[in-house]
């Protein structure tokens, strides 16, 4: 039975497994700590009664409230191959979902390749919808080296009643249009 806990800085030494899966971003051992000490309670691990890491989630809350821009975001979410189609992904955005509610955002939002049609039908299955298209997203990391677009892909949590945040915009966008908080 899969056991879902708080990721240790131990599990850093275990997830290869996980992270050489093509559609992963992977990221130098600092940023994964960054995000440890800054929002533990968006980042957990899925452990197989193996010990085995079965899959992650790792996230964060940012933006102004102000600006009904306060929101969870998902900066990673990935399944061990082995593991998938066991509803993994749906417990883990479950929970960074919770947090999210629990910290009272306007909505949770993610970026995902347009080329990755698996995670974006498991995103509107999980009631996500596009927001926009953002064009060039991914660097040319690619066999064929070319530039991949993003969906910026989000759900309204309860605060957003009307869900205003999550109104598609009409044309696509480029990445330096984003406002990173």
């Amino acid at each position: 039975m899969t056991e879902i806990r708080p990721f240790s800085c131990f599990d850093l030494f275990k997830f290869n497994k996980v992270n050489l899966d093509p559609l992963t971003e992977t990221y130098g051992l600092p940023f994964y700590l960054h995000y440890q000490a800054k929002w533990p309670e968006y980042y957990f691990t899925a452990l197989a009664p193996n010990g085995d890491i079965q899959g992650y989630i790792m996230g964060k809350s940012e933006g102004k409230d102000s600006m009904k821009q306060w929101h969870g975001h998902v900066t990673a979410l990935t399944v061990q191959p082995t593991y998938r189609r066991l509803g993994l992904a749906r417990k883990l955005m479950n929970l960074l979902e919770e947090v999210s509610e629990k910290k009272n955002t306007w909505f949770v939002d993610l970026f995902v390749r347009q080329t990755n049609t698996a995670a974006h039908e498991l995103y509107k299955n999980l009631g996500y919808t596009t927001y926009r298209r953002v064009l060039n997203y991914y660097g040319a990391s690619s066999k064929d080296g070319l530039e991949e677009d993003a969906y910026d892909m989000r759900k309204s949590m309860s605060k957003d009643v009307n869900k205003e945040t999550t109104e598609p915009l009409k044309r696509p966008v480029r990445p330096d249009e984003i406002e990173w908080h």
